[in-house]
């Protein structure tokens, strides 16, 4: 049975160490003195210590030996791991890197910087701040600031030191006096309880203990309720910054507890120059107009510019050229967008699907492109409204006089309709797999908007009166102008050497492949022409077959039938107006007055004059007649006008009974409407009007 060995037998074992350890103690003899055993035994006693020591030190020289090499090795084989770690954590992206440390730094965030510095020297700090703004902004750097300001050693100041354990503590988000809480992932009642706990506790170190809480808005309703009371009555050494982006979302009780402050976006020269600091301090270089290209793209916010010049340092590690922002972000170059413009313009279809082609191969995302027109267009927009190149957003100013001359060539309500068809175009390109069919059928219709330009330019000039027809020889509309629709408008003569008439014509709708006519009656205009009043200044010559009207200083020549009624300046006197006289007044006069009112106006029932000045017109629609009744004043201005003189104006409402056989007010002969129909055939603005929308004239009434 082997003896149990001791810790120390094991150490000797191990060591290799082969030592005698016999004491030879054991003596049987006792002859000897007492003396001489007792010396003999001491010094026996001091030998065995002395080797036991010697032992001992050779196990832990071999142990340690043995240990601190595998130490080494293993603390080796650390380093390298630990080195390889510390190199790829040790890079901060930019955003992060060029973060502001100082109110000086804050850039765009002037009017805010400003009135925090002053509270601060003022000594009038609130207790709780409201930070509001889109992405990007500078709200949570800007927290950071002012809490480095009240905490500093130093302070507080306007300039915190950065370099006291307050400062350092604060700009890592490590401080334990200051302390940045997610409003998103602790928005319940019970982490607002704890909150309240935490803020009776005096600051550790600094002077006060600051809470940021970040998208504040996301907190449950209980939570606000939680949060009141401590929020409008805080312990001395609270303070509270809220930052959010969605201000309306938080209870109107927390934001009158607040000092609010709305951070803006941030304008492009600003965030230009500060990408040009960046890639300088990084050693990168730029073409022209990249900084302002990113700048534009990040609508506002610093921190989107600074995350888009992190991808093209990757990109682009030397030198950024334009071409490679475009080839990151999918967007058009302005080259491509002008050239869709000028394609546009000239209503080249076949352009227009080449140019898109070629966007489409240069990889450039559709649905940016037509964010990019969007962008563009409200530009023109700015410019043809009489803007200044200040006021552009998505073009350079040094592209303000190219801009201007695509502005003028547009006009604003072709720019206007434009932005309308890309917008829900661009609204439905995000749920669609067709995008490339809907960003060419969008470009294709605004394309085709020419031809409602000249429309509104000469129905508004009807409108004001300040068209000026003239006769002339020439019964063809020019090429490029185009008319939709026209009603009878009939003015006074201004002058006696001047003969103004009127195109008696069509009031067209145009949908689709279809033209519906209305308002011309033949059989109407052959009684008015009958009737002539008795004194007519200046009577229009019956030879007449076109007039040119003049639109400040281009001219429209417009067809005119013989037997359009003529413009008349009524000089008769007003006891000589019989009913006849008094319904033909009436039609004049409600075809001079535009829109809707006019329409409604011309439906009536009768027209009866009292005298001595009462025109008094019954509706057999009461909608119609309470529609008019609501605009008499300019019915009874546009009839004033057509009489020459001050007259009076009533409208009634009369109901017609119902007979079993209906008898239609203008009931006319299959030949009479034959006519009419060939007489609107025949009109030179009909024709236009088929022609230019390719459309089939189907009804005349």
């Amino acid at each position: 049975m082997t003896p149990h060995k001791t810790k120390r037998d094991k150490l000797i074992d191990s060591a290799g160490l082969n030592i005698d350890l016999d004491d030879n103690n054991n003596n049987d003899n006792k002859d000897n003195d007492d003396d001489k055993n007792k010396i003999q035994d001491n010094e026996n006693k001091k030998t065995d210590k002395q080797k036991n020591r010697a032992i001992d030190n050779q196990v832990e020289e071999s142990v340690i030996e043995n240990s601190s090499k595998s130490e080494i090795e293993h603390s080796t084989t650390n380093y390298s791991e630990a080195d390889h770690s510390i190199e790829s954590e040790s890079y901060q992206v930019v955003a992060r890197r060029y973060r502001p440390k100082t109110f000086e730094e804050l850039v765009g965030q002037t009017h805010i910087s400003q009135a925090l510095a002053n509270a601060i020297t003022t000594g009038r700090i609130g207790h709780a701040y409201l930070f509001t703004g889109a992405r990007g902004v500078g709200k949570t750097s800007t927290a950071r600031i002012f809490s480095k300001s009240l905490n500093c050693v130093t302070g507080p100041t306007t300039t915190p030191c950065g370099e006291c354990d307050s400062c350092v503590g604060i700009s890592t988000g490590e401080d334990i006096d200051v302390l940045e809480i997610d409003g998103a992932s602790n928005r319940g009642i019970d982490e607002i309880r704890q909150l309240r706990l935490s803020a009776s506790i005096c600051p550790s170190r600094s002077k006060y203990k600051i809470y940021i809480i970040d998208e504040v808005h996301m907190l449950t309703r209980e939570a606000f309720n939680a949060l009141l009371k401590i929020l409008e009555e805080p312990p001395e050494h609270v303070k509270f910054i809220f930052c959010t982006t969605e201000p309306s979302k938080i209870p109107i009780t927390i934001l009158s507890r607040c000092q609010r402050y709305d951070f803006a976006g941030i304008d492009v020269d600003n965030i230009s120059s500060h990408l040009s600091e960046i890639a300088k301090n990084e050693g990168v270089s730029a073409d022209d107009g990249v900084f302002d290209l990113l700048a534009r793209r990040a609508a506002g916010s610093m921190r989107d510019a600074q995350s888009l010049l992190e991808q093209l340092l990757s990109f682009a590690p030397q030198r950024i050229a334009l071409e490679d922002v475009h080839n990151m972000l999918g967007t058009a170059n302005d080259q491509l967008l002008f050239r869709l413009l000028e394609s546009i313009l000239s209503c080249d279809t076949a352009k227009i699907f080449a140019d898109i082609d070629v966007a489409v191969g240069e990889g450039v995302d559709l649905v940016v492109l037509i964010e990019q027109m969007i962008g563009l267009l409200r530009d023109l927009l700015v410019i043809v409204s009489g803007g200044s190149a200040s006021l552009m957003i998505f073009c350079s100013p040094n592209q303000f006089e190219q801009a201007a001359g695509v502005a003028n060539k547009f006009g604003i309500q072709r720019l206007l309709a434009a932005i309308q068809i890309l917008d829900q175009t661009y609204g439905r390109m995000k749920y669609n797999t067709q995008t490339r069919v809907l960003s060419e059928v969008a470009l294709i219709r605004i394309a085709y908007l020419d031809n409602y330009q000249m429309i509104s330019i000469l129905l508004e000039k009807l409108r004001r009166g300040e068209i000026q027809i003239s006769s002339a020889d020439t019964t063809t509309i020019q090429p490029n102008e185009s008319i939709r629709s026209a009603r009878r408008i009939v003015q006074p003569t201004s002058s006696s050497t001047t003969t103004t008439t009127t195109a008696s014509t069509t009031s067209s709708t145009v949908s689709m492949n279809r033209v519906e006519l209305s308002s011309i009656d033949l059989k109407s205009r052959q009684q008015v022409e009958k009737k002539q009043p008795d004194k007519i200044d200046n009577p229009p010559s019956k030879d007449i077959k076109s007039s040119n009207v003049q639109l400040g200083g281009e001219s429209l020549s417009v067809g005119l039938s013989s037997s359009l009624v003529p413009v008349r300046s009524w000089s008769i006197e007003l006891s000589e107006i019989d009913s006849a006289k008094a319904t033909e007044i009436w039609r004049n006069a409600v075809d001079s007055v535009a829109g809707i009112l006019g329409s409604s106006a011309s439906i009536f029932l009768r027209v009866q004059f009292s005298k001595p000045d009462m025109f008094i017109v019954t509706f057999q629609n009461l909608s119609t007649k309470e529609y008019c009744e609501r605009e008499l004043p300019r019915l009874r201005a546009a009839l004033c006008q057509m009489v020459g003189k001050n007259v009076q104006l009533r409208l009634i409402y009369e109901e017609v009974k119902q007979t079993s056989k209906p008898i239609h007010p203008q009931m006319r002969s299959s030949k009479e409407s034959r006519a009419i129909f060939d007489l609107a055939a025949k009109n030179p603005l009909v024709q236009k009007i088929s022609e230019q929308f390719r459309t089939e004239l189907i009804d005349a009434k």
